[in-house]
């Protein structure tokens, strides 16, 4: 019996590589939001120096959970070849570059937090231009087929077939 659940091109495998290490992102941040500060290129203090107020885990774990919701998400939506959600994902990730970006450049991220920002601008334009393949290799598939088809019904027309 042959899965239904399969990656089947690039773009799949672009969304699928981007919503495993979201996933797995999430998981770490969920079992020690410390690690994934630290990852960030943030300071990180032990639990018991946070101030009363010291917020700053809770909102690591409610990030840490959105991110591994949206791995699956995206891992979903690679095994299932949902070519609308791949589409959707490019312009939302040039955004989330953005963000990223101005929070560095304002100095209210540290410099390593770029790499947050990189990595969803090199995931939005892997997708893209796996994406933007794919159209024109359907395109000339489609066009190929249909010269063919045109082609053998005028010989048939022809030939009096």
């Amino acid at each position: 019996m042959q899965t239904k659940f399969k990656i089947r091109d690039a773009s799949g495998w672009t969304i699928f590589i981007f919503g495993l290490l979201a996933l797995l992102l999430g998981l770490v941040g969920l079992v020690r939001p410390e690690m994934l500060l630290s990852l960030l290129g943030f300071t990180t203090l032990d639990r018991a120096s946070r101030a009363a107020g010291d917020y700053t885990l809770v909102f690591m774990t409610a990030s840490a959970m959105a991110s591994f919701n949206m791995g699956a998400y995206y891992i979903l939506a690679a095994l299932n070849d949902v070519k609308q959600f791949y589409k959707w994902t490019v312009p939302f990730r040039c955004v989330t570059f953005t963000v990223f970006t101005l929070v560095v450049v304002t100095q209210l991220a540290p410099v390593r937090f770029l790499g947050v920002g990189a990595w969803e601008l090199a995931g939005a334009v892997a997708t893209f231009l796996a994406l933007r393949s794919e159209d024109k290799n359907k395109r000339e598939t489609t066009e190929s087929m249909a010269s063919t088809s045109a082609s053998r019904s005028k010989t048939q027309k022809e030939t009096g077939d």
